[in-house]
């Protein structure tokens, strides 16, 4: 008897067979139905450069209905119904800010403003709001920035009065838990011991030092000695300047009855009266404080950071529109800097030059990038020549057309939502402009000519006051810095972390 493969195979093996002919089947006839039901591939059309690229054109920047009153005790309330999803948010901006706080006690502000939230209320510890807050899915947060304070919360909208409740009581009435306080000391302080870790941030810190000057207020770092100088009494005393109902702007948003939302506003702030403190300073005048060329040393360097520019000015200024036009013709993929500086010249991946203004004190005009350290001065020598260029004769109109529509659809972003949108009109209001000040923006950059954008860069932008800051490898750096300036001079600049006093 002859005796086949089959025969002498084992039993495991002939189950595997039988499966593997069933999977096969399987397969066979999942693919025959996925060849039939799937469509003929899409043919993609032939790239184009992108400035022939057509897009419709964005909506219109529409402003939700919104209701704006003021309470007895002065504090203006903001409710902006928005039912797509079933969320409500909150926040209060007060007047202040750490510009405001005393030039021996920088950091009182941040601490201040964290501690808020963190350190608890006089009914809430720390960890029972925490608590409270995590069963819910809900947040509050608090802090304060150089022009302002905010605090804010999210909530769904079932559990929005219990957490209305503790924003209330978190704005209100805060423990400044001293335990939570010690904390947020003891991370300032590993925030200073770190600030020299990043090129970026030095060369930030150091141009606007050299721009407002060493003790501006826009300017002054927190150190060990301030740092140390911040006593309990002092949170409290700044927090009770800062937070009263009569310097306060409350916003709403979200999914919630108007006028159910004002009885929880009544309920539970309409009683509220701050305990009596001490006026904050009034707003410090702004001069630019220094020009030339600054320089830091960073031995292990490969690349230079760069940062050149001057004081700027207030969205307030009639030429904001032309200069926010003039931004355009600068920055971006279509932008001058980048095409001469990065493209042709490949000078440095990054590269901007922007009029950034601020509400109610003197912005700046900053631009930079980085390059490698041997290209450092004709890095900046090819900056200053599109500076010099946007001054001495007007955009093309292909220019002006371009900025003109990457301005006004960028623009457009920041009114996507609700909360966006009561977040503009909150801040006008705050900063003393007009509602309709958005309004106004738009109308004047669709207005602007070369004629003008020409005419605000002769006006505003200064190439002889410029500040040239260089964080960089000084050995590598060649041709030297000091063959930016007729006199050769270049300021060499001390970062070194002063240590605590005691």
């Amino acid at each position: 008897m002859a005796f086949g493969k089959q025969q002498w195979a084992p039993e495991w093996a002939t189950g595997l067979r039988t499966r593997f002919g069933q999977l096969s089947l399987g397969l066979l006839a999942f693919g025959v139905v996925l060849w039939l039901g799937w469509q003929s591939p899409a043919i993609a059309n032939p790239a184009r450069p992108y400035d022939q690229l057509e897009f419709p054109p964005l909506g219109d920047i529409n402003i939700p209905d919104y209701s704006r009153y003021e309470l007895d005790n002065g504090l203006v309330v903001y409710l902006m119904e928005d039912r797509e999803l079933p969320l409500v948010s909150g926040t209060a901006t007060f007047r202040t800010g750490d510009r405001l706080e005393p030039a021996d006690k920088v950091g009182l502000a941040q601490i201040t403003g964290s501690a808020m939230r963190l350190g608890g209320t006089e009914t809430s510890s720390p960890t029972e709001l925490n608590q409270a807050l995590e069963q819910r899915a809900a947040s509050i947060e608090t802090s304060i920035d150089a022009a302002s304070g905010t605090a804010s919360f999210d909530v769904l909208s079932e559990d929005l009065e219990d957490v209305f409740a503790l924003f209330a009581d978190v704005l209100q009435r805060p423990a400044f838990d001293p335990a939570q306080v010690n904390l947020l000391r003891t991370q300032v302080q590993g925030g200073i011991a770190r600030r020299n870790d990043s090129p970026d941030d030095i060369a930030n810190r150091e141009f606007t030092k050299r721009i407002y000057g060493e003790t501006s207020p826009y300017a002054r770092t927190v150190e060990y000695d301030t740092l140390a100088a911040i006593e309990q009494e002092d949170i409290l005393g700044f927090y009770q300047a800062s937070v009263r109902p009569e310097h306060m702007i409350l916003g709403l948003v979200g999914d919630f009855d108007t006028d159910e939302m004002a009885q929880l506003v009544a309920q539970y702030f309409g009683d509220w009266q701050q305990a009596a403190a001490p006026a904050l300073p009034e707003v410090a005048p702004v001069t630019q404080a220094e020009s030339g060329v600054f320089f830091v040393d960073q031995p292990q360097l490969t690349q230079s950071y760069v940062q050149l520019g001057h004081l700027g000015g207030q969205l307030s200024d009639p030429d904001h529109a032309a200069l926010s036009v003039m931004n355009g013709v600068l920055n971006g993929f279509g932008g001058r800097l980048f095409n001469e500086m990065r493209s042709r010249q490949g000078l440095a991946y990054v590269v901007y030059g922007f009029w950034s203004p601020r509400f109610d004190y003197p912005g700046l005009f900053i631009g930079g990038g980085q390059t490698r350290s041997e290209t450092t001065v004709p890095f900046i020598q090819a900056w200053q020549t599109e500076v010099d260029k946007i001054r001495s004769a007007p955009v093309s109109a292909a220019e002006l057309d371009y900025a003109k529509s990457s301005v006004l659809n960028s623009f457009v972003f920041n009114f996507q939502d609700p909360t966006q949108t009561l977040s503009r009109l909150i801040r006008y209001e705050y900063y003393g402009y007009p509602s309709d000040f958005v309004f106004q923006f738009r109308d004047q950059v669709e207005a602007t000519t070369a004629e003008q954008v020409q005419a605000a860069a002769q006006r505003h932008l200064q190439p002889d006051n410029l500040v040239m800051l260089v964080v960089g490898n000084q050995e590598a750096i060649t041709p030297a810095l000091s063959n930016l300036t007729e006199a050769g001079d270049v300021t060499s600049l001390d970062i070194t972390i002063a240590p605590p006093s005691t």
